[in-house]
């Protein structure tokens, strides 16, 4: 597991073993992703996303505690998968990160509770799964206009970006702090600690 820039997140580069019958990988492992957490990556749900060309979904999140930690790539064709540090009183609050996800690197992104998440299809359609570690809660579910002049999230400009309804009337970053919609980095902290004292305990 890579870290990036934003805490919480991590970048996943898989062996790929390519011969004349095709290829084979491990694009999940559950063993290797706990030593960077401290605790076992809980699985309660798997998405699968098929998007157009330009389709932008996201910036996506869920209430602290427990949130939604999502481990995510790129099955068919390519996107540009971007993780929102949206965690008030984060030292990188507002910032963003970009990792071109693809069939061919097969390249995974783990984010962690509390943080927003959002892609962009780059290829005439792109196919992306994710694990989550809740199930989704209507009323926990969240979002930020990825389009937020203030987050400047640089989507690819020669990319017509195109939004569900939702996505598109969803708050700006700062719309939503201040209805007391985004998590708190302190919350945040607090329930990862508690997953890590948990998992410590079944070791112990």
């Amino acid at each position: 597991m890579e870290p990036i820039s934003i805490a919480g997140a991590w970048a996943f580069t898989p062996a790929v073993h390519r011969d004349d019958r095709g290829c084979f990988l491990e694009w999940f492992r559950a063993g290797e992703l706990s030593g960077s957490l401290g605790y076992w990556p809980q699985t309660a749900q798997a998405n699968c996303s098929v998007s157009r060309r330009g389709v932008i979904r996201g910036v996506h999140f869920a209430s602290v505690p427990p949130g939604q930690a999502k481990y995510v790539t790129c099955v068919s064709g390519a996107v540009l998968d971007v993780i929102v540090d949206i965690r008030v009183g984060s030292p990188s609050y507002g910032r963003w990160e970009a990792v071109p996800l693809d069939d061919t690197g097969r390249r995974a992104v783990f984010l962690s509770a509390g943080l927003g998440h959002a892609f962009m299809a780059l290829s005439d359609e792109a196919t992306v799964i994710y694990l989550c570690s809740t199930p989704y809660t209507p009323g926990r579910e969240h979002g930020v206009h990825p389009l937020d002049p203030d987050i400047g999230i640089e989507w690819p400009a020669d990319t017509e970006p195109v939004l569900s309804g939702k996505d598109a009337d969803a708050p700006t970053l700062e719309q939503a702090r201040r209805a007391g919609l985004l998590p708190v980095y302190a919350d945040c902290e607090a329930y990862l600690g508690s997953l890590r004292e948990t998992a410590d305990a079944r070791n112990s």
